[in-house]
Parts: structure tokens; sequence; C-alpha cells
């Protein structure tokens, strides 16, 4: 990316990240983490349905299909639904370290339009970990894993506990993720929250 702001550069006794040993496996999709979600959940009929796929270390791959209901511009996806589908992606990569974290911040650069019908590919990994700081990098291409770059963002994620959620989230959805009776929905809810 180019001229990150100070705030995204890892500081001098940050970490090398490490792969949780319970981390999905290199390949496996990771699924929704919750189905209301923007980013990549099922329930959401305007979302983006982004599907990430765990990478080797603490890194992964991801893609969607910009959709008409995502254009800004006629015919080209709205730079924000960029952004959203970066931070997602950014934010996947801490089911990668079993950590709960949210985007602190996310500097994105737009290289090229992006027409709607257009799959975007996405590959992204956490560079460097220091406290609750985290910090990771993506790039979207056009058309394929060697496409030509479209967007590129670095970010710095905090880990936070659940309670971050259940202080601030509005509590009808609250109550309703946390009486699921599938534990495994129940857990992902708040398991990370790009």
């Amino acid at each position: 990316m180019t001229g990150s702001s100070a705030a995204l550069k890892p500081p001098a006794d940050a970490v090398t990240p490490v792969r949780h040993p319970d981390a999905p496996a290199p390949g496996e999709l990771l699924g929704a983490h919750y189905e209301h979600c923007f980013g990549c959940g099922g329930e959401q009929p305007h979302g983006l349905h982004l599907e990430a796929r765990a990478g080797e270390g603490v890194s992964l791959t991801a893609e969607f299909t910009v959709q008409p209901a995502h254009q800004g511009a006629p015919g080209l996806a709205h730079g924000g639904v960029l952004a959203t589908a970066l931070d997602e992606t950014l934010g996947s990569l801490n089911w990668l370290l079993r950590t709960i974290a949210v985007t602190g911040r996310l500097e994105t650069d737009f290289a090229r339009p992006v027409p709607v019908g257009t799959t975007l590919y996405l590959e992204a990994e956490v560079t460097a970990v220091a406290g609750r700081k985290i910090y990771s990098t993506a790039t979207g291409r056009i058309g394929g894993p060697g496409g030509p770059v479209a967007v590129r963002a670095d970010a710095l994620f905090i880990e936070v506990k659940v309670d971050h959620f259940i202080d601030h989230g509005r509590k009808e959805e609250i109550q309703a993720a946390m009486s699921d009776p599938d534990q495994i929905r129940r857990t992902r809810a708040f398991e990370v929250n790009p």
C-alpha cells in the first residue's frame, strides 16, 4: 500500500503472528461467522456473501461477485462496498489466530474500477501482533488471483472480549444470537467480528 499511516506500522517490539493450533486447515472454507453479517452472512439478500478460505500460516483467500445492488456509479462497485469486502477479508484472518477482534483502523487504496458482475479475488495476511493489536494487509484482484490489482488495504484490529458485543450491540440481536440452540452458531456469532 502506498503511504500507510504511522498507526498501521507495527512497533519494533511486534512479533510474528502464529497460527492457532485449532485454526481451520489450509484450504478449508471458513463459512459465515453470523448469518446476518453484511459481509459473509447468507441471510443478507444484498450482502456480499463473501467466501473465505484458510491459507498457509496466518493468511487466507476470499472472493465475492459484485452484484447490481453493490453499485455506486452506474455499472461499477461502490467504493464503500469494496472497503467492506476488504474489512471482511481482513477480519476473517482473526479466525486463524482464534482471537476476538474488531477493526480499529482500515486504510484503503482504490487502484481501478470494479465492474458489476466481476468476481473480486482477495488475499490477506496478518503481518504482526503487538499486545492486543493485530496488523494485517490485503489485496483484491479482478478476474482471478493473477488479475490486475483493484483494491488494497492495511488494517489494525484490536483484540476485545465478548462483552464488547454484549455491551454495544442492539439488545434484540444479541439475545437472538445468544438464544440460538445451535451452540456452534451461537459461539461463532461472537467469535470474530470483522
